[in-house]
C-alpha cells in the first residue's frame, strides 16, 4: 500500500482575468498533519476548493486512496471521505448540536416523516464519546462558544467517516487553553488514521502540530519541508519571497502633544469604568486576553453598544449613541469580523469603497459614476489592492485585500480617528507587513489610531503606547520603550 493517501499533480485553475493556480502539486501521507501555508492569494483556498468539489480543476490529476477522482460537489467529496472545516464555521445557530451534525441524514420513522430525536441524540453522544469531547447534543449552536462550535464541525466531519480532514485557520478565534484542546483532538485523529491538511498563518503552531509544511506563493507550488529541522524564518522567506523582520517600536512620547480623543468612565455590561486618551498621530495599542473587553470598549466608543460615560473629541464633549454619530464625528471602526460587519461580499470593490460616502457623488439625486470610479481606482492603487479591476466582487479577493478595501472606505470618508480591531486576523505575514506599513503611514499623516490585537509581537511592533485590559477594566498602561511581552502578560492577568 502507498504511504500517500492523496496526491494532487499539476493542478491548474483560472478565473476571468486571474490564473489562480499553475501546475500545483500536493501530497498527503496516511495519519499525517500537513501544514499548507502561503500568503493570502497564494492559492491555498482555491486548491482546497478543488479537492472538496467546490471548484473543478482546468488541468491536472487528483489521486485519492489509490484512485483518480474529480469530485463535482462537496457531497461527492464527503462520500469519498474528504471533509473541510472552514474558517467561518458553517453551522445553523437555531438548530441543536445533533441536528447540525446529521442534517439531511437524520434517523426517521418508517414513513420517513417524523424525526427520531432520541436516536439522533444517541448517535451524537456516541460520536462525542469516541472523540472524548464534552458536548450536549441537545444544546443549540447559538449557546456554544466558538471553540465548542469548532468541535461540532469536527464531529460532523468525522460522522462522514472522514479519511482526510482540512482545517482552515482552526485556531483564529481560540484561546490558548482551547488551542491545546484542539491539538489533543488532532493528535487523536492522527492515531485513528485520519490525515489532516492544516491551513494556518500562525507560524508558531507549525512546530507543535505539523509533520511537514507545504508552501505556496502566487498560485504556484514552492516547496515541501519536514517540520523538524526547519526554521520558521526559512518558511516565511519561502512564503513571501523575501525576509520579514519584525522589530519592537520605540517612540518618543514627547512627540505626541495634542489630545484628539478622551474617554472617561466608559461603562456597560462588558466594560467597567474605562478611561484613556488618544493623541494626534499616535498608534495606541490595546492588549489583553480573549474576553478582556477590548472589542467591547471599541464598540462602545463607536456607538454600536449602549454605554455610559463621557467622550471628548478635540476637547469637546460629544454624544455618540449609534455608529452614524461616531462617523459624523470622524471616527471609523474596522471590525475584527470584516466579512460580517465591514464588507458587502457580493458587491464590487468599487461599491464597497464608496458605500459610506455616496452623498459625495450625488447631485440633485443623480449619482456621478465617473467620480466613484476615479476615487475607487485611486484608493486601490494607493493601498496596493490586488484585484483584476474595481468591478471585481469582494468575496473573490484574499483576506488581506479585503481588509485594505475596508481601510479604503474609511480613508475616503476622511476619518481622523481609526479603530482597527484585530487588523491582521486571518492574514498572512506578507500582507501583515503591508498593513503595518499602512498604519504607520496613516499615523505619520496625522491620523490617530487605536489598534486592538491579540498578537503581542504585533502590539510591540506598532504601538507608541499600550493600554492593557482584563475583565473589562484597564489594568495598566505602558510606553513603547518600557514594554515587553512579560510586562503586558502580567497586566493582562492582573485583577483590579
Amino acid at each position: 500500500m502507498s504511504s500517500k493517501i492523496l496526491e494532487m499533480k499539476n493542478i491548474t485553475k483560472s478565473f476571468p482575468g486571474v490564473k489562480a493556480l499553475s501546475n500545483v502539486q500536493l501530497d498527503l501521507h496516511h495519519s499525517e498533519v500537513l501544514a499548507l501555508i502561503g500568503e493570502n492569494g497564494a492559492g491555498k483556498s482555491t486548491l482546497m476548493k478543488i479537492l472538496t468539489g467546490i471548484y473543478q480543476k482546468d488541468e491536472g490529476t487528483i489521486v485519492f486512496d489509490g484512485k483518480e477522482i474529480a469530485p463535482s460537489n462537496t457531497k461527492e467529496a464527503q462520500e469519498l471521505g474528504i471533509n473541510i472545516i472552514h474558517q467561518e464555521l458553517n453551522l445553523m445557530p437555531d438548530l441543536t448540536v445533533a441536528e447540525n451534525i446529521f442534517i439531511g441524514r437524520e434517523p426517521r420513522d418508517r414513513l420517513n416523516f417524523f424525526l427520531k430525536n432520541h436516536e439522533l441524540n444517541r448517535k451524537a453522544e456516541e460520536l462525542f464519546e469516541k472523540l472524548n469531547i464534552q458536548l450536549n447534543p441537545r444544546a443549540k449552536i447559538s449557546s456554544l462558544t466558538v471553540a465548542k462550535q469548532q468541535m461540532v464541525e469536527i464531529a460532523k466531519a468525522l460522522s462522514f467517516n472522514a479519511k482526510v480532514l482540512i482545517m482552515d485557520e482552526p485556531t483564529a478565534a481560540l484561546t490558548g487553553k482551547e488551542i491545546n484542546a484542539l491539538f489533543d483532538i488532532i493528535n487523536w485523529l492522527k492515531n485513528e488514521g485520519v490525515s489532516i491538511i492544516y491551513i494556518s498563518h500562525r507560524m508558531e503552531e507549525l512546530k507543535q502540530i505539523a509533520d511537514r509544511i507545504t508552501v505556496m506563493r502566487d498560485g504556484e507550488y514552492i516547496d515541501t519541508l519536514p517540520t523538524n529541522g526547519t526554521q520558521i524564518r526559512q518558511v516565511v522567506s519561502l512564503m513571501v519571497g523575501r525576509e520579514i523582520k519584525i522589530q519592537q517600536k520605540v517612540s518618543d512620547p514627547n512627540q505626541f502633544t495634542e489630545t484628539i480623543l478622551e474617554v472617561n468612565n466608559l461603562k456597560n455590561k462588558h466594560v467597567k469604568d474605562v478611561s484613556f486618551e488618544l493623541k494626534k498621530g499616535e498608534i495606541l495599542g490595546f492588549a489583553g486576553l480573549v474576553g478582556a473587553g477590548r472589542t467591547e470598549t471599541a464598540r462602545a466608543i463607536f456607538g454600536a453598544d449602549p454605554s455610559s460615560g463621557s467622550i471628548k473629541i478635540n476637547g469637546k464633549k460629544v454624544s455618540i449613541k449609534q455608529p452614524v454619530d461616531a462617523v459624523a464625528h470622524g471616527i471609523g471602526y474596522l471590525s475584527e469580523d470584516r466579512k460580517s460587519f465591514g464588507l458587502m461580499l457580493e458587491m464590487t470593490v468599487k461599491e464597497n469603497i464608496v458605500i459610506s460616502t455616496l452623498d459625495k457623488y450625488s447631485v440633485a439625486s443623480f449619482v456621478k459614476p465617473a467620480g466613484i470610479s476615479h476615487d475607487a481606482k485611486r484608493y486601490t492603487k494607493q493601498l496596493k489592492v490586488k484585484t483584476p479591476s474595481i468591478n471585481q466582487k469582494v468575496n473573490l479577493l484574499s483576506g488581506g485585500n479585503q481588509q485594505k478595501i475596508v481601510i479604503a472606505k474609511w480613508l475616503l470618508k476622511n476619518c481622523d480617528i481609526l479603530i482597527f480591531d484585530e487588523p491582521t486576523r486571518g492574514i498572512d505575514v506578507g500582507a501583515k507587513q503591508e498593513i503595518y506599513d499602512l498604519l504607520e503611514v496613516l499615523a505619520d499623516e496625522g491620523k490617530s489610531i487605536i489598534m486592538i490585537s491579540s498578537e503581542l509581537p504585533e502590539i510591540l511592533r506598532l504601538s507608541d503606547r499600550i493600554v492593557v485590559m482584563n475583565e473589562g477594566r484597564v489594568t495598566g498602561e505602558l510606553l513603547s520603550k518600557d514594554a515587553n511581552q512579560e510586562k503586558i502578560m502580567e497586566l493582562a492577568t492582573k485583577h483590579v
